[in-house]
């Protein structure tokens, strides 16, 4: 049977129930608040400090350097709870639990204990890959560079920022002009001359603070400059895990929601079925039929996030074979879930209406926002895309896309206005 390398710890699970309890009462404070955000788009900083100080960012880390050491199972199951409570939260958080799940990996040869150390403080990392305006596919305007006095700073400029706005580090991809490779610059939001701006304007998570980042002469040291070549094979899987488990936690609380207006509803139709809405058997086969969705894409949230974690483990085994196996399977599997999930979440987000008069679509109650939120997160990564690169691999065994870009097309140049 082969090994794993001696006194690396690994995060492989703890008590679930006891982790969560601690973080429950946080959730439903969370969700206390979340028709008053929503309405006037507030942003959960508050509440994201909340988390922070209670040391959510940290449920990843080994325990033996102060976190709980949880698995990536337990980690989603925890997400969709959060996401329950609001969904913008855990998207806010996705680039930094993919900074902490790389941090982890790169543990296995050399050791990580600084940023571990900072997980458990309670310092959060945001994202800032894309490149903003039309730089054409391919091209990184984001450098790293030496100034007249020898010094490596960062400059350039992103959109989707998604949680920058309320982290201490960013997870920044750029180009290190001085060693010429694709890099991750972990920069510190504390910096001079980070400027994060709050301009996402999507009609649906609107407070994830995905907006855009400018960053000028920003200095950084060369350990925090990362070889994006080195990042964990993973990573597309997991990043798109997140979103399955912010799906899920969409669909769980639309249900919870929409059942309780069914329950307390006292108007009723001439032509309905029962003398109360909450006894219409037509009303509580909507409500049947969208909580079946919502129990199918929180079970195949967590089945794809298992996968997450036999990839993390066969990195600290010594065989390659296995490792692109496991790797396959991840990316393979939380592709397959996008393409289910999606439908499932946007159908019932959209029928539970039926369940509701025209009353149901008042701003007050904001029962559109799980509709909304739900189609924006199912906008990431372009479900037919994901339906071709599935079928490829399954008819002609064509590799999947560990990694992809988004950009300007080069022929866009050609094409009048």
């Amino acid at each position: 049977m082969t090994t794993f390398t001696q006194n690396h710890e690994l995060s492989l699970g703890g008590n679930y129930e006891q982790v969560a309890q601690k973080f429950r009462p946080i959730f439903s404070k969370i969700a206390e608040g979340i028709l008053e955000r929503e309405k006037n788009r507030i942003l959960p900083t508050e509440q994201i400090e909340w988390l922070k100080h209670a040391g959510f960012g940290a449920v990843r880390v080994p325990v033996q350097y102060g976190g709980e050491g949880l698995s990536q199972r337990q980690l989603f199951q925890l997400l969709i709870e959060l996401a329950t409570a609001d969904s913008n939260i855990v998207q806010a958080l996705r680039g930094h639990f993919a900074f902490v799940e790389d941090r982890l990996v790169v543990h296995r040869d050399s050791s990580q204990e600084i940023w571990f150390k900072r997980f458990v403080q309670g310092d959060l990392v945001g994202n800032a890959w894309t490149e903003i305006g039309k730089v054409e596919i391919g091209d990184v305007v984001t450098r790293v560079s030496q100034n007249q006095q020898g010094k490596l700073v960062v400059n350039g400029e992103k959109f989707y920022s998604t949680g920058t706005i309320f982290a201490d580090w960013i997870d920044l991809f750029a180009y290190d002009e001085t060693l010429d490779q694709h890099v991750i610059a972990a920069v510190s939001t504390h910096d001079q001359g980070i400027l994060i701006t709050d301009d996402w304007d999507g009609f649906g998570q609107k407070t994830t603070g995905s907006g855009s980042l400018k960053i000028n002469q920003v200095p950084i040291e060369r350990d925090h400059i990362l070889s994006f070549e080195q990042r964990f094979k993973y990573q597309t899987a997991y990043y798109q895990v997140f979103h399955l488990a912010t799906l899920a936690g969409i669909a769980l609380s639309a249900v919870e929601t929409f059942s309780e207006e069914v329950r307390q509803r006292t108007r009723i139709f001439s032509h309905g079925n029962a003398d109360l809405v909450r006894h219409d058997p037509q009303v509580l086969q909507v409500i049947g039929k969208a909580s079946a969705q919502a129990f199918a894409s929180q079970s195949i949230a967590l089945t794809a996030a298992e996968t997450l974690d036999t990839a993390y483990l066969s990195h600290f085994q010594n065989n390659d074979i296995l490792d692109q196996k496991a790797n396959n399977a991840a990316e393979l599997e939380s592709s397959q879930g996008q393409v289910v999930i999606a439908d499932l979440v946007l159908d019932l987000t959209t029928s539970l209406f039926n369940a509701l008069g025209a009353s149901a679509s008042t701003t007050a109650k904001q029962l559109d926002r799980f509709w909304r939120n739900a189609r924006v997160v199912s906008s990431h990564n372009p479900l037919i895309y994901k339906e071709k690169v599935i079928g490829d691999w399954l008819v002609n065994q064509t590799p999947l896309p560990f990694v992809w870009q988004i950009g300007n097309s080069p022929l866009a140049k050609h094409i009048s206005a």
